[in-house]
């Protein structure tokens, strides 16, 4: 075990040199091609801005309103039909649209019921397994200039909820 851990502190600067060496094999003026790379990383963001704080209001407009918490009690009897914990509710919404604001319920969580709890290992598990469906088809679809989107939101909200099933049943098994 140790021989990974001192294989991980030399990782990234063996691939930056391995990087660096072949550009310079290659005579790819190597800070040229990085400055260029950087100028566009800066760009996508700039085109990805207005979406990312779209998505960060309207979460936060969710929290605020108590419009959260309304869809919480509504699927209250849904979510102990099918022997989900009704605490997690909330984290399994805001999951899909912030993965910030699901750390912070996840914190939220984790103070209330404990880490070890089944609650606190479910939404541990939940965490790990689940994507933020909406921020992630919201920005990689807008830089790609995706307009149909075909089947993505009905697979990535089935692998949710496969994600949300398999956590509800690891942490009952363990």
């Amino acid at each position: 075990m140790n021989l990974f851990y001192y294989i991980s502190d030399f990782i990234i600067p063996i691939l930056i040199v391995y990087i660096l060496v072949t550009g310079l094999a290659a005579k790819i003026p190597v800070y040229d091609e990085f400055v260029k790379g950087a100028a566009e990383g800066i760009h996508t963001v700039l085109k990805i801005l207005p979406t990312l704080v779209g998505l960060m209001v309207a979460v936060g407009m969710l929290r605020a309103s108590g419009f959260l918490e309304l869809i919480s009690r509504l699927l209250t009897v849904p979510a102990q039909w099918i022997h989900f914990p009704v605490e997690l509710v909330p984290l399994a919404i805001v999951r899909l649209f912030s993965s910030s604001a699901a750390t912070s319920l996840a914190l939220d969580i984790y103070k209330e019921y404990g880490t070890d709890s089944q609650i606190g290992l479910i939404a541990s598990i939940m965490m790990s397994s689940t994507e933020t469906v909406f921020y992630t088809m919201s920005v990689y679809f807008l830089t790609a200039k995706v307009s149909k989107t075909r089947w993505t939101l009905a697979g990535a909200l089935l692998s949710t909820l496969a994600g949300i099933f398999t956590s509800v049943m690891l942490a009952r098994m363990g």
